[in-house]
């Protein structure tokens, strides 16, 4: 028996995240360490900006053209809204903490905040996910309680063609009833 030990969507947001920005933010963070007192180079922020805007637009945009003509459906659309509001709440911040707070620089105040909206993200993801989890697993309890009140259904009209069937001793009646056995199975 196999049992996931890591959240899909955290893994996505959090290890996918990462794993694929750490060109980007590896080149920023080297760049800021080779001279604490000069001001840091624009091209590590700019690629981090850069390589978020490209996977959130190009590679979606690519990926659901790839597919296909048939129309797509987001699975989990509470995870969906969850992730495109931050993103789009990502970029709102992004532009406020270097034009309107504090010009051309980021405060230790903002950096935080930046990294409190993340787990913020994260948890409101995970929530997300776990109702939508609890909602299918409800939809598909009535959808088995529907599926067998049918059968039960079927069974006893079955039955009861087969008491007639027995009762009457007609040929007819009991083809009727191994014809509807049939085609139930």
């Amino acid at each position: 028996m196999e049992k996931p030990i890591w959240n899909a969507t955290v893994a996505n947001l959090t290890l996918m995240a990462l794993g694929s920005s750490a060109p980007e933010i590896l080149l920023s963070v080297i760049g800021t360490l080779k001279d604490l007192e000069a001001e840091p180079p624009e091209l590590g922020p700019s690629t981090i900006v850069g390589s978020a805007a490209f996977n959130l637009l190009v590679i979606s945009g690519v990926s659901i053209m790839a597919v296909g003509d048939e129309p797509k459906k987001v699975n989990d659309v509470g995870v969906f809204a969850v992730t495109s509001i931050a993103s789009l709440f990502a970029y709102i911040w992004l532009f406020l903490t270097l034009t309107e707070i504090s010009e051309d620089e980021i405060s230790p105040l903002e950096a935080w905040l930046t990294l409190v909206y993340f787990v913020i993200l994260i948890v409101l993801a995970y929530v997300a996910d776990k109702l939508n989890e609890y909602i299918q697993s409800k939809k598909k309890t009535q959808e088995d309680q529907d599926r067998q009140n049918q059968e039960t259904e079927i069974k006893i009209k079955k039955n009861r063609l087969r008491q007639i069937a027995k009762e009457k001793g007609d040929n007819i009646v009991i083809e009727i009833a191994q014809n509807i056995s049939n085609s139930d199975t």
